[in-house]
């Protein structure tokens, strides 16, 4: 398991119960994954040491969890070397890597989506924001670790990010090429699915919640809380979401050339005019998989290696008839700069089995649990109904404790009311 946070610590969660796993390494790891594995102190981009690890213990299986190593070629490595990985290869990887050639490829394909354009000259964007209508959305083109996309609601707030993005460089070289595009009202939905190269097969829808505040309120985060599956979403728009997204794209992935083998993360917006694709991720979303892998019941590494293998079609998922909500706990400060080291407190109690606390931001020091990110812990619950999952949830996140911790507390209500409107 390649990664040390929230998401990968669920993961190496899932992949320790299957029973094909006779012994479980994560790379690097943290100190909730190291309670199911043996952790290697490799980072997650170190794409030669990961390769030469995997063929010293001959790991039959690695499983990726982030995407810098995915962008940055890790998949055709391994495969360089004959070793079996799950996720996209790097040409794969560019629907994340880079939101312009994303944009592009969904409007080739007809895949809805909003009215873009692209921008790799400063002077450029700033005059066509000087006759735009707004509120627009101005996003950095590259990775920014969720935290690319601005909405801007007049000339002066997309002035003054384009010159934070296209001259200060704030995401650094993610930022060199810009996308401005149509800003879009309705409900934000995750949209993950399997993919082995000729199939696609969806998981449970999630919704995330973006900002840090309550009411949607306060600058983007990496995701402060997500629950699944989504009441309020139709047997009739999941048919929508596989006939115009699922499968024009699986369509032009194959036109393109492009093999793609993982997880596809499309980040929807059910608009009055029906679903559009925001955005387009190479792998699973954080942290929405902390709330959808608690609800599969299907052997996890089953999956991987039948999508590794191409026979995807073979392995039915089935998924447990239940609800999970997953509550993120931050340090003080974030998503900006964050206080570190101070010390948890509560998590020796929980123990009941559908009780979860997947690490994100943590460390080990002589003993002791500390924080060490800004998303510290993600605390998760299942239960009979939506509101069962967020009540447990929230219990839950009573027991723990930590200097400066902040957390949403409508985490899942929107879900709540849409479902009984």
């Amino acid at each position: 398991m390649v990664g040390n946070g929230g998401r990968e610590h669920a993961l190496a969660w899932k992949l320790s119960q299957s029973p094909q796993v006779k012994k479980l390494f994560c790379a690097p790891g943290n100190p909730g994954m190291a309670q199911l594995a043996e952790l290697a102190d490799i980072p997650a981009e170190s794409v030669d040491q990961l390769a030469q690890f995997a063929g010293s213990k001959k790991i039959d299986l690695t499983v990726v969890g982030p995407e810098a190593p995915l962008v940055g070629g890790i998949v055709d490595r391994f495969q360089k070397e004959g070793l079996t990985i799950f996720g996209p290869d790097q040409k794969a990887a560019r629907l994340e890597s880079s939101k312009a050639f994303a944009k592009q490829f969904l409007h080739r394909y007809h895949i809805p989506t909003a009215s873009y354009e692209i921008f790799t000259d400063f002077q450029a964007a700033s005059v066509f924001i000087r006759r735009a209508n707004f509120p627009l959305v101005i996003k950095a083109s590259g990775l920014a670790a969720g935290k690319g996309a601005v909405i801007a609601n007049n000339r002066e707030e997309a002035e003054e990010t384009l010159k934070q993005i296209m001259v200060e460089k704030i995401f650094g070289k993610s930022g060199e090429e810009v996308v401005i595009e149509d800003y879009l009202e309705g409900e934000e939905l995750s949209l993950m699915a399997f993919c082995d190269g000729q199939t696609m097969v969806p998981m449970k829808i999630a919704q995330d919640h973006k900002r840090l505040l309550d009411g949607d309120e306060g600058p983007n985060t990496g995701g402060m809380g997500t629950y699944a599956p989504v009441p309020f979403v139709s047997q009739n728009e999941l048919k929508e979401f596989q006939e115009k997204i699922l499968e024009p794209t699986r369509q032009g992935l194959h036109k393109e050339g492009i093999d793609y083998r993982g997880v596809l993360y499309a980040g929807l917006m059910l608009t009055r005019s029906g679903p559009k694709v925001l955005e387009f991720n190479c792998r699973f979303g954080d942290p929405e998989t902390q709330a959808v892998l608690p609800l599969l019941e299907t052997d996890l590494v089953e999956i991987c290696r039948a999508v590794a293998e191409r026979r995807l079609l073979k392995v039915p998922l089935q998924w447990k008839p239940k609800f999970a909500t997953c509550i993120v706990l931050a340090s003080a400060g974030y998503p900006g700069a964050y206080e570190k080291g101070k010390e948890i407190r509560g998590l020796n109690e929980i123990c009941d089995r559908e009780e979860l606390v997947f690490q994100a931001g943590t460390k080990s020091v002589n003993g002791r649990i500390v924080t060490s990110g800004g998303r510290v812990l993600g605390v998760t619950a299942s239960g009979e109904s939506l509101e069962k999952s967020i009540d447990k949830a929230y219990r839950l996140v009573d027991r723990i404790h930590f200097e400066g911790m902040h957390f949403r507390s409508d985490i899942g209500r929107r879900g709540v009311l849409k479902s009984h409107a």
